[in-house]
């Protein structure tokens, strides 16, 4: 569990996601969001439109994957997302800036929120000494004409 808690604390300082969706034609589509709020099990809303191609692709199949990214950072969360039109909800998350996109504001019959449950996820964190002793191991590979370890070996951790 404290991997789980360690995610959250990463994952909390994130104002955006990319979440990548199945297409239609079997293509993995990502694209950003914002994310509009994060519970401490990696659970999370997101707005969008009603009309937007994700919404088809989310009805289509809801499995999917969220990444997000610092300098030093990385997680991955798989996991299920559902459309939800609950309206205090969408009072309850509502930003004023998203009236850009949503013109008659939190009331704008057009927006509804995409519910991701996460199942599982990893993060990778190459900040301080393990960062310092990646970058040294990867630099002296590229020196020798060597393979760099892999970024997938280094700072990982799973929930």
């Amino acid at each position: 569990m404290e991997d789980a808690e360690h995610l959250y604390d990463l994952l909390k300082g994130f104002e955006t996601a990319m979440l990548v969706t199945r297409a239609a034609d079997a293509h993995l589509h990502a694209r950003p969001m914002v994310v509009a709020e994060l519970h401490a099990d990696a659970d999370a809303y997101f707005v969008t439109s009603v009309d937007s191609p994700k919404v088809a692709e989310i009805y289509a199949d809801a499995d999917v994957l969220l990444t997000f990214q610092s300098e030093h950072q990385y997680a991955a969360v798989y996991g299920r997302v559902n459309v939800v039109r609950d309206r205090a909800l969408v009072a309850r998350v509502w930003r004023e800036e998203w009236r850009a996109w949503f013109p008659r504001g939190e009331s704008d019959p057009a927006i509804a929120l995409l519910r991701f449950d996460a199942e599982r996820g990893e993060f990778w964190n190459d900040a301080g000494m393990r960062g310092v002793q990646y970058a040294f191991e990867g630099a002296k590979a590229y020196m020798r004409g060597g393979r760099a370890p892999r970024p997938s070996d280094h700072g990982r951790a799973r929930f």
